[in-house]
């Protein structure tokens, strides 16, 4: 349907020496490995929205729009839009854990969808616009059923949650066109996000409770 306006080997080398042979006073432990870079990914109707907020994340290194959750390989744009590839649109985020948490990364994800609608998000209708949280890591799973859980207890929506948690499969990059959208088109995406009713409506159920960037 048509839119309003569109991955440490250290190796210690000493010379005749092994760990057990070297001089105590000579050894010194092994730096720390850095935290690798991480990937979350997530499903929240309109990818142009979700990523131009996730982008604002201190922590966060890049983001990309995309498909995945379907079965076509190497699916278009137009085809995502038919709801028949089994696919979502969705942002697939590269983060630095030891600057922003998964968790906090949840907390923005939630604040910035409607996890009670089952048929879409907001102006957008079809499965191709459902919530999806995609994890990559066992940690990442329980993580997410943790904060869905937690959302469901606190009685901030009337609705069930139906947000579905998966096992992230094949990311699809979006056409070039799609990637920072918001900022190559800001007229256009300005139009669409303030005729979306997404505004209004995470206003209404979040106000100023949007964790700080």
């Amino acid at each position: 349907m048509t839119r309003i306006a569109l991955g440490l080997c250290l190796s210690l080398l000493f010379a005749g020496e092994s760990w057990a042979d070297a001089p105590k006073g000579n050894m010194k432990a092994a730096p720390s490995a850095a935290k690798a870079d991480a990937v979350a990914i997530f499903a929240g109707g309109c990818f142009w929205c979700l990523e131009s907020e996730y982008e604002k994340i201190d922590g966060v290194k890049s983001v990309v729009s995309g498909y995945t959750g379907g079965k076509t390989k190497n699916p278009t744009y137009t085809e995502i839009g038919s709801g028949k590839t089994g696919h979502a649109e969705a942002i697939k985020v590269v983060y630095d854990p030891a600057k922003v948490s998964y968790d906090k990364l949840l907390d923005h994800y939630w604040q910035e969808s409607d996890p009670t609608d089952p048929g879409g998000q907001f102006v957008d209708r079809g499965t191709q616009y459902r919530t999806e949280i995609f994890y990559t890591t066992p940690e990442q799973k329980k993580t997410a059923e943790a904060s869905k859980s937690a959302l469901e207890t606190s009685g901030r929506f009337k609705k069930p949650i139906v947000t579905v948690i998966s096992p992230a499969t094949v990311f699809y990059d979006a056409e070039d066109y799609h990637q920072d959208y918001y900022k190559k088109s800001p007229g256009r995406y300005n139009s669409y996000k303030e005729n979306s009713g997404r505004k209004e409506y995470l206003q209404e159920h979040w106000q100023a409770e949007k964790p700080k960037k």
